[in-house]
């Protein structure tokens, strides 16, 4: 006898279809697995043996082979065990054959044949969905996670049991609500109305936020750099439809999706701790995951102490900033990841901190502060579109109880210039103006002849590099949408210039 049962399996975030195949026999009692299965998936036959006892459902006797095709992919996890079930539970008579048409099952089934989470759901149902599958078969508590897949009939099985009498029409299970999000409203605690002072640094962070670019802020120690960039998240704009499926994707992998709300449509803001390694910043494992830049994906990775980090994950980051993605090789093959992100770092511009400060005396020798500030290679600098210097907050602005203007309104300035970048870069990969590529740098970064001038004595006068050069374009041009303007002028050049001047100061 023979039967086949349709599900789905990852390789990193591409999702790819899997046909469970079963073939009964006479013959010595057995139940094998084929079809370049991992250990973890093998040991389903235990599980679904198990579950099948629990529920009082006599398990076969004959030689059951089960394949997993394509047989030339590697297959991990736990997510095919109710396919797997499903085919056996078919074999015996017990589930219609006539109800696999059309139908995929993913979920894990525990030893009393509950359905347990299973990661990835999301990419498993678009691929599905794309490739004809009208219903889908998941955990319950992955239910509303599926269901963001529009034409997708999405069914949440809490056991097996309960498939098993849905399938044969003895109970009826509704399929799951299509989940809308909730219009993205983020104003939490955190406002920029509760930042005194710094009107320079907030508005560099606008710039970033309008226009996605990465930022330095280097400051004296309870200057505001952390409250600064904890709050940036206020003011960032609306992800599109597309950023929130592809975030969601990451997440979905990674096991990080909340079950109440699985859609991403605020930006994510990753902060790791700086004894974060390699592999926890970049993604690894034994089964590749994706790291802290990855789940930063269409949002913010802030470093706070950034010369604290390793050197070896500094160095890290400057690939997936210029590439947007992330390779991760293993023998059995290589996974990439998306990376795109704003990276925003905060340091100290010496061990004590008050290197340079005025009014506060600097305890470190000269060699102390080079070592300190070598930490950051030249390289790794030269990727940041602005460099902040945070001064410390007066007296007067801290004891004033004016408030500062709310997050509110500097990120309806931000969409109105993000807005701007969507109807321009739309039917092509760019997203914003830090990811411009040289090939449209001419034809979207156009300068009038004085800020052509600016830049060209600029150029010489400070010997920028070539990435340097197209960080300033990159940053002129958000400032001119910022103004709504389609060219550039000197005072977009002379602002972006003057966010780049502190690795003079500090790393001359």
């Amino acid at each position: 006898m023979y039967t086949q049962v349709m599900t789905a399996g990852l390789v990193g975030l591409n999702a790819f279809p899997v046909t469970v195949e079963l073939e009964a026999s006479r013959g010595m009692s057995s139940f094998d697995i084929v079809g370049l299965a991992d250990a973890s998936v093998k040991e389903s036959r235990d599980r679904i043996q198990s579950a099948m006892r629990y529920n009082k459902i006599k398990v076969p006797g004959s030689k059951i082979l089960i394949n997993l095709a394509p047989a030339d992919i590697k297959k991990s996890g736990s997510g095919f065990d109710l396919a797997i079930a499903t085919a056996v539970l078919t074999i015996m008579g017990i589930i219609p054959e006539e109800q696999l048409e059309g139908s995929a099952f993913i979920g894990e089934v525990s030893l009393k044949g509950d359905i347990r989470e299973t990661k990835g759901i999301l990419p498993m149902a678009i691929d599905l969905y794309k490739r004809g599958i009208k219903r889908l078969f998941v955990p319950f508590v992955n239910a509303k996670e599926a269901s963001c897949v529009k034409g997708l009939k999405v069914y949440g099985i809490e056991r097996l049991a309960d498939l098993i009498l849905f399938l044969n029409g003895r109970k009826a299970i509704a399929p799951t609500d299509r989940y809308e999000p909730k219009p993205d409203s983020y104003f939490g605690p955190l406002d920029y109305c509760d930042v005194k002072g710094q009107h320079i640094a907030k508005t560099a962070l606008e710039i970033a936020a309008a226009g996605g670019h990465n930022a330095l802020m280097i400051g004296t120690p309870g200057s505001g750099k952390s409250m600064l960039a904890k709050r940036l998240p206020t003011i960032l704009p609306r992800m599109t439809f597309e950023e929130s499926i592809e975030a969601t994707n990451i997440h979905s992998v990674a096991g990080e999706i909340d079950q109440d709300e699985p859609l991403i449509i605020r930006r994510p803001f990753r902060s790791p701790h700086h004894t974060v390694s390699t592999a926890g910043l970049a993604g690894g494992g034994t089964i590749p995951r994706p790291g802290e830049v990855s789940l930063a994906h269409g949002g913010v990775l802030f470093l706070d102490e950034l010369p604290e980090f390793s050197r070896q994950v500094l160095e890290i980051l400057r690939q997936p900033l210029e590439d947007k993605k992330v390779t991760i090789s293993r023998a059995s093959g290589s996974i990439t990841y998306p990376c795109s992100f704003m990276l925003i770092a905060a340091m100290n511009p010496c061990p004590c901190g008050y290197f340079g400060a005025p009014g506060n005396k600097c305890t470190c020798t000269p060699a102390k502060v080079r070592t300190y500030l070598s930490k950051i290679s030249g390289p790794l600098l030269d990727r940041f579109d602005l460099h902040i210097e945070v001064d410390p907050v007066e007296y007067e602005q801290l004891a004033s109880d004016e408030k500062a203007e709310p997050s509110e309104f500097i990120r309806e300035r931000v969409q109105r210039a993000r807005d701007i970048q969507n109807e321009r870069y739309k039917g092509t990969s760019i997203t914003c103006n830090a990811n411009i590529t040289p090939d449209l740098m001419n034809e979207i970064c156009v300068m009038d002849q004085k800020a052509k001038d600016m830049l060209g004595k600029v150029f010489d006068k400070l010997g920028l590099s070539a990435r340097a050069y197209d960080k300033i374009l990159k940053v002129g041009r958000t400032l001119a949408d910022m103004d709504g303007r389609e060219v550039m002028i000197s005072r977009d050049i002379g602002a972006a210039v003057q966010f780049r001047s502190l690795d003079r100061k500090y790393w001359s």
